[in-house]
């Protein structure tokens, strides 16, 4: 179960999620509704939203975590002026997103790293790693006037 800690209007969605892939699915359907009252460009939440959130909860379950079940990824997740901002902890020693090799050189096709990074980039209109590399920051910008932040369950 995901496990929200708090939920107030204008304090960031937080949620402990338990170190499973399994549970990828029911924290971005749980954190798209949260998005769905502010986003009118819904293809935007349902495609670029999900996608990136579920690659950047992957990596951290998978790479962050390596997958230790003892572990939890920590997702906050604010409705801004502009735009939609979520932000994924693991509790890995973190990595160098510079060094991770660009999947779509011919050197690097049949290589199997750097395909979430690459989707999450293409996907959101900004990507932002911390400076120890165990958390990233995924934005995707809102058009029009800016939305007030939702009450989420």
């Amino acid at each position: 179960m995901v496990r929200a800690m708090r939920s107030a209007a204008s304090e960031p969605v937080v949620l402990e999620v338990p170190n499973d892939v399994a549970r990828i699915e029911g924290a971005v359907e749980d954190l798209m509704r949260c998005c769905e009252p502010v986003c009118s460009d819904r293809k935007r939440l349902l495609f670029n939203f999900r996608i990136g959130l579920s690659e950047a909860l992957a990596n951290a379950i998978l790479y962050g975590n390596a997958d230790d079940p003892d572990k939890r990824v920590r997702v906050e997740l604010r409705i801004e002026t502009e735009g939609i901002r979520v932000r994924v902890t693991d509790h890995g020693r973190g990595f160098d997103p510079a060094a991770v090799p660009d999947p779509t050189l011919p050197e690097n096709i049949a290589k199997p790293v750097g395909r979430g990074i690459f989707l999450m980039r293409a996907l959101m209109d900004e990507v932002i790693f911390n400076a120890s590399g165990n958390s990233v920051t995924l934005v995707l910008r809102l058009p029009g006037d800016g939305p007030e932040p939702p009450s989420c369950p």
